[in-house]
């Protein structure tokens, strides 16, 4: 489905990554994972279209995601350490924005049930400005609930994340990718101990 071809990253003259080559298919689970400064944000950001890379090819679905930008981005979900969570809306209503942008069919239940996984319960009218940092990843998480994009690239999406919430994440990832999903992600947090579901690309020495 994704197919990552020679990829070279240069930042400040340091060479972060060089012809880096991976495919993603239908149904996996993979977590990009290196020391830090390797270069792990900067190839997510690539990957989702949002970095500049100095050489190589990304291909969805075997056509260039420049040329084939507007379905890809259709497929891709994509949670980096900026939340890109409205401070205005409240967590419902920043779900309900979501929604409208990217034509996901979700009843206002669907809604309160995605805050609730997240833990959020009783906060849904909270204008995020008033939520904690750490809140308001979990209103940015509570999207992966609603998604029906099939690539989900996630920048650390465990930050401020308890065990118990983690453990909801992980059911979630699996699901995903059960149900053909593909998700790629970077953590700094074990996931999937011991599990065959997960791939590791590891960047750096």
């Amino acid at each position: 489905m994704l197919e990552v071809t020679n990829l070279t990253a240069i930042r400040d003259e340091r060479v972060l990554f060089e012809s880096l080559s991976f495919q993603l298919k239908s149904g996996e689970l993979v977590q990009v994972e290196g020391r830090n400064g390797t270069g792990k944000t900067t190839l997510l950001r690539i990957i989702a279209g949002l970095g500049d890379r100095d050489e190589g090819s990304i291909y969805w679905e075997g056509e260039s995601i420049q040329s084939n930008r507007d379905s890809y981005h259709q497929n891709l979900l994509f949670l980096g350490h900026q939340t890109g969570v409205k401070r205005e809306l409240s967590a419902f209503e920043n779900l309900r924005f979501y929604q409208s942008i990217h034509n996901v069919n979700a009843t206002k239940d669907d809604i309160y049930g995605a805050l609730a996984q997240v833990g959020l319960a009783g906060r849904e009218d909270v204008p995020a400005g008033q939520l904690s940092a750490g809140q308001q990843r979990r209103v940015a998480l509570a999207r992966l609930w609603l998604s029906n994009q099939m690539l989900w690239i996630l920048d650390e999406p465990l930050t401020a994340i308890d065990k118990q919430g983690v453990k909801v994440l992980e059911s979630l990832f699996s699901k995903h990718a059960d149900n053909g999903g593909i998700v790629l992600l970077t953590t700094h947090q074990d996931m999937f101990a011991d599990s065959p579901k997960l791939r590791k690309i590891k960047l750096g020495e």
